[in-house]
């Protein structure tokens, strides 16, 4: 059985306090069969939340990371719907010369960090769109795919959840787009 992850409680009493988030397929008392942790210091030992409600900010480090990756179709689709922010990350002489997805928010890789911590009015000014929200879904794109990665591990480290990658690019998108 493996745990899903390690997640920390805060408590003002006793400071950090690691907690267990679970896969759902694992059973607490196989790992704690008193449902009871110990707690440093002597202190009273406490009772392990097991509703799922709970455990909703918990991040899971399960063996399979869940997929960045977009396709053409999927890409379409959430341009369609609009629930996505797309940000390509070529530089601006690449989208003249080249083509660019439409709907797309030009962000050049050397300014993406910044540019995802600006304010929502200065980040219109200068690119167009609206500033996406940390939980906001992001796809990020470029030539072909390498940029993206980049700006998606940047991305995740500002704090943003739900970004993305198109690994084809724009070389993918422009094959595509023409049949």
């Amino acid at each position: 059985m493996a745990i899903g992850s390690v997640a920390f409680k805060y408590s003002r009493k006793l400071g950090v306090a690691p907690r267990l988030c679970w896969d759902s397929d694992v059973l607490h008392s196989a790992f704690v069969p008193s449902g009871r942790i110990p707690l440093p210091g002597g202190l009273s030992n406490t009772r392990l939340d097991t509703t799922p409600e709970l455990w909703l900010g918990c991040r899971r480090f399960g063996s399979v990371p869940p997929s960045t990756d977009v396709t053409y179709e999927q890409l379409k689709k959430l341009l369609a719907g609009s629930k996505s922010v797309v940000i390509d990350v070529r530089e601006p002489w690449e989208l003249r010369e080249y083509g660019a997805i439409p709907g797309a928010i030009n962000i050049p890789l050397g300014q993406v960090n910044t540019a995802l911590q600006l304010g929502p009015e200065e980040f219109n000014e200068k690119y167009g769109g609206e500033l996406p929200q940390q939980v906001d879904n992001i796809v990020f794109t470029c030539l072909a795919g390498i940029r993206s990665k980049t700006a998606l591990d940047m991305a995740s480290e500002l704090g943003y959840k739900e970004v993305q990658h198109y690994p084809g690019g724009w070389q993918d998108w422009a094959k595509n787009d023409q049949n």
